[in-house]
Order: structure tokens, then C-alpha cells, then sequence
């Protein structure tokens, strides 16, 4: 039997397990797909060292691995190397024997290039880890400039009250890649203008789980097309089902 797995934290509503383990039934494949979810620790503590190690040895144990929210950029110092495109994004989704890959973005360019339209130039991109990595770098790919949104922003990115009628004029891709909005907690939703959200907007949830979040829902009540993460998802659990079964 191979054994594959996803380390992250929390993994209580997983897309991988179910699609992998209903994958493996319906194809009669001799697997397992297991949940690891590992906290994430104070890096000087001594709890720290040993779910750090718990990690490292599912890297030997594993047939493959997928990595989520808060390791994607965390697990690379672990890794032998990097495949181009994990390289250039700077962020980790799959692994295959500690070496580091990135379908995030192959799932995300897929899912949103036949919502493109001609006037889409410009895209916000709400949040600053591992997915929107791999967000910027798709949209890049399909000819379209990104802008990080943070909560506190450096130079090079805008914070969330510099969003005025003006800059969402400007923009009409918006991307969360954060976790706003992803249940349990689905009251909660990025602090962007709504009321500045026209039909003229596209908004994409990299968050999958509920179907609609309230993010999508108040673009929607304005009239702006929306698409979540289920088909990112797919797109990118495909990609890692490929590298684990051709990657020597």
C-alpha cells in the first residue's frame, strides 16, 4: 500500500483527504490518504523541535505530500531542492522524496483564465503567504499585474485602507488568499469596499469551504462575477497525483 498525506494546521475540512481516499476507491489504487495536522509552535520552543520533527519524518515516510496553510514557505529549509516553479513562487504545495513543487498555481491559472476579460490588467491580491505566491505568479502568467494587500504593508504593496473608488476603479481582479471566511469561521470576510465592488469586478476566493463566502457574497450582491477555490483545488490535487506517479 503507498501512503500519501497533508501536513497543516487546522485540516479539519480537508479537500485533499476526500478527494484523494474517493480517488483511490473508484480506481481500485492500493492507498491511503491521511490528515497531519501539526500546529504551528513558538519557533524557540521545545514543542516546536519535536512537531518539527514529526514533519521531517513524514517526508521519508510519505509517498507524497501535500503541505497547507501555515507551512507552505515554512517546510522549505527541509527540502533537498526546489523545482523551477516552486523556486520562482517561493512557496510549496506538493512534495515528492523532499523535493519541493508548486500546483497551486497551475490550479488557480486554469480556473480563472475563462473569466478573463479584455480589460482585466490590474488584480488586488488580499494577503501575503503561500498561496498568494502562487496567485501573483499565475497572474503574471496570463499577462496581468499583481498588487499584494496586507494588513501592515511594506513598500511595493497597499494596505487595506489605501482601497479607495479610485485604486478599485483600477483594479477589477480581486483574489483573497487568505482565510478569511473559510468555515468554521464563515462570518468573517476581507475588509476591502464593498460598496466600490461594481459588475465590472471579478472576485476569486482561493477559499473553497462554505461554496460561497461572504466575501463572494456581498461581490455577487454587486453584481460582480465570482468563482471559488473548488476548482483551483482540483486543478492542483491533479498536478500533485501526476508528479507523485512520474517523478523518479
Amino acid at each position: 500500500m503507498r501512503h500519501f498525506g497533508i501536513i497543516g494546521y487546522p485540516l479539519l475540512h480537508s479537500f485533499s483527504a476526500k478527494f484523494f481516499n474517493e480517488k483511490f476507491k473508484t480506481e481500485k489504487i492500493d492507498a491511503e490518504y491521511s490528515l497531519y495536522p501539526i500546529e504551528k509552535p513558538h519557533p524557540t520552543s521545545q514543542q516546536g523541535e519535536e512537531r518539527w520533527q514529526e514533519a521531517e519524518e513524514l517526508l521519508d515516510k510519505l509517498d507524497g505530500m501535500n503541505v497547507t496553510m501555515p507551512y507552505k514557505q515554512a517546510i522549505i529549509p527541509y527540502l533537498e531542492r526546489l523545482d523551477e516553479t516552486a523556486e520562482t513562487i517561493g512557496a510549496v504545495n506538493v512534495i515528492h522524496k523532499r523535493v519541493g513543487y508548486n500546483t497551486d498555481c497551475l490550479g488557480f491559472i486554469d480556473s480563472i483564465r475563462p473569466l478573463l476579460r479584455e480589460y482585466d490588467k490590474k488584480a488586488l491580491v488580499l494577503g501575503t503567504g503561500g498561496a498568494s505566491k502562487a496567485v501573483c505568479y499565475g497572474l503574471k502568467k496570463s499577462g496581468i499585474r499583481p498588487t499584494l494587500v496586507s494588513r501592515t504593508p511594506i513598500e511595493g504593496m497597499l494596505g487595506y485602507e489605501d482601497l479607495n473608488a479610485e485604486i478599485m476603479s483600477e483594479y477589477s481582479i480581486i483574489v483573497n488568499c487568505t482565510p478569511l471566511g473559510m468555515a468554521p469561521d464563515t462570518g468573517s470576510c476581507p475588509d476591502i469596499p464593498y460598496e466600490l465592488v461594481s459588475a465590472r469586478h471579478l472576485l476569486f476566493d482561493c477559499v473553497y469551504n462554505p461554496e460561497e463566502t461572504l466575501f463572494l457574497r456581498k461581490g455577487k450582491a454587486q453584481g460582480a462575477t465570482i468563482r471559488n477555490g473548488m476548482e483551483m483545488l482540483t486543478g492542483q490535487a491533479r498536478a500533485a497525483w501526476r508528479i507523485w506517479n512520474s517523478v523518479s
